[in-house]
């Protein structure tokens, strides 16, 4: 995995507070969800960002590599 886009759908909208706990990432509300996006450093970074999300008590509902 080298610098790939991804998208991660959370479940509600998130605060500013819980937002800034992802600062590698973009974010915009859509329907209801807050999708994160941004690169993937490696599969490291990867479980790292889930387990924060976990930590967070954060519903993920789809996480999905984007198109080049």
């Amino acid at each position: 995995m080298q610098h790939e886009q991804c998208e991660i759908r959370v479940d509600g909208l998130m605060s500013e507070t819980l937002i800034g706990s992802f600062p590698e990432l973009e974010h915009v509300v859509v329907s209801g969800q807050t999708l994160l996006y941004g690169p993937l450093l490696d599969e490291a970074h990867l479980y790292g960002l889930l387990a924060r999300l976990q930590s967070l008590g954060l519903h993920v509902v789809e996480l999905r590599r984007l198109p080049e």
